[in-house]
């Protein structure tokens, strides 16, 4: 296994110094979070008419300064005592769905209960999304697009890459209760919160708060709401496909041993022959068991599926993750339009070592697959060789194989070679960034362009053998 080459400028000095700047970064970020949260847009505002009016009271003599001054200060005296004198003690419960999908807004309920003794009004709950802050290794390793554009003061400070990061960390929009809180001492009610997730993923919400503000909407108190937490699960983004026909279909055989390709018995009646321990009731055949004495059961024809393996290539090195996550809503997609009632769907991937889940008839959902891919992370560290023995273990089952590259090189075209030459039938899929190369195997999704080129791929994909 190789390691992935080192990024430019990744020097001793230039690792203390990106060192140094994430610690600083990281502390001034919980700084600005902790104050944003409890100033208000108009506490802001008026907090900057305080210093203007301040520094255009120096030196003058006019009234109209001082009163400024005067009635900004006086409603800050106000506001920020009595924002957070307010007390509200609370019970909630999340309702939430089981998945949700990365884009698309979604809305739940919270069961809230009022335990203070006097009367809650003009409150909000909020539920806040996790740390979006990025840790040490992501900050030295991954780069922003366009980075390398940048002058000279803008890549040593790395501030725009520490607000790429902070960005593609958040794990939703939103969160904000849509109705104020009304609750006397004792009642229920429920809360609506619409929230929209932004990137694949388990999001856990423990952090269920009260917002207090002061008369005036300057300031405002956050209270942590006694509620358990609670998870959702968001699947990946997906493309819509065209009709898509992969190599392979199904197959009927008479035969006493089902493979991993049979489904079971639901074909053609056959014959009759004795009971056996473990025949389905409904196979009995009550006239003959009636006429023999002993039991009879139908035999019919075992039934078996195409089964294809979708094969996804986690290893990402190019210093950002733009692009894999691409190929992971391009996964996504397959395996949700994949017919697994009429078929058997391995999903096969590297994460820290080969995995391998499988959904159709008699097992999973595809609703499983989109859970795993959810779940799936970038891999650092190139481990072809183990997902290659994974598919050859299982290649007298596999029909065909979908394979999504994560783009295009000499390995991955040796991954491909190995797979062929052990009796694989393979479509490589490859997101790219840019045209195709010339030596590129497959269909070619350009990135950025993923749902046009998704459009274009022929009614019945080719096969590589």
């Amino acid at each position: 296994m190789n390691a992935p080459a080192p990024l430019s400028g990744s020097t001793p000095r230039a690792r203390r110094m990106d060192h140094w700047l994430h610690h600083f970064y990281f502390k001034s970020a919980g700084v600005h979070y902790f104050i944003a949260r409890r100033c208000r847009p108009a506490g802001i505002a008026i907090g900057l008419v305080l210093v203007l009016s301040t520094c255009l009271a120096i030196g003058q003599k006019g009234e109209a300064v001082f009163q400024l001054f005067s009635l900004s200060l006086g409603m800050i005296l106000i506001g920020i005592p009595w924002a957070f004198s307010r007390r509200a003690k609370l019970e909630a419960k999340r309702e939430l769905p089981r998945f949700a999908t990365a884009g698309d807004p979604l809305r739940y309920t919270v069961r809230i209960s009022q335990l203070g003794s006097r009367r809650l009004q003009r409150a909000w709950l909020a539920d806040t999304a996790p740390d979006p802050r990025p840790n040490i290794a992501d900050f030295t390793l991954l780069r922003e697009p366009g980075e390398a554009e940048r002058n000279g003061f803008d890549r040593r400070l790395a501030y725009f890459r520490w607000q790429w990061l902070m960005l593609g960390n958040r794990l939703f929009d939103g969160g904000f209760s849509n109705d104020g809180l009304d609750l006397k001492h004792g009642q229920q009610a429920r809360v609506t919160i619409d929230i929209t997730p932004l990137r694949r993923g388990v999001i856990r919400l423990d952090d269920l708060r009260v917002l207090l503000p002061d008369p005036f909407g300057l300031f405002q108190r956050c209270r942590k709401v006694k509620a358990p937490a609670a998870t959702l699960t968001v699947l990946p983004r997906r493309f819509p496909l065209p009709k898509i026909e992969l190599p392979g279909g199904a197959a009927f055989k008479i035969s006493g041993e089902a493979n991993t390709n049979s489904i079971g018995t639901s074909g053609e009646f056959v014959g009759l022959r004795d009971y056996r321990p473990g025949d389905p009731l409904r196979q009995i055949h009550w006239k003959s068991w009636a006429r023999t004495g002993r039991p009879i059961v139908k035999e019919l024809e075992d039934t078996f599926y195409p089964r294809y393996g979708l094969v996804v290539d986690t290893l990402s090195t190019q210093g950002t993750d733009h692009q894999f996550e691409e190929v992971v809503s391009v996964a996504a997609s397959f395996a949700a339009s994949i017919d697994t009632g009429e078929s058997l769907l391995d999903l096969m991937f590297i994460k820290s070592e080969a995995h391998i889940v499988t959904a159709g008839r008699g097992l999973e959902r595809a609703e499983k697959l989109l859970e795993v891919l959810a779940d799936v992370s970038p891999e650092r560290v190139e481990n072809y060789e183990s997902l290659t023995r994974l598919i050859l273990r299982h290649r007298d089952d596999l029909t065909s194989c979908l394979v999504i590259l994560n783009g295009w090189d000499d390995t991955r075209a040796g991954f491909l070679r190995n797979l062929t030459r052990g009796g694989i039938a393979c479509s490589p899929i490859i997101v790219g960034s840019g045209t195709r190369p010339d030596d590129a195997l497959g269909y070619w999704l350009e990135s950025g362009h993923i749902p046009r080129d998704l459009q274009r791929l022929p009614t019945r994909l080719a096969a590589l053998t």
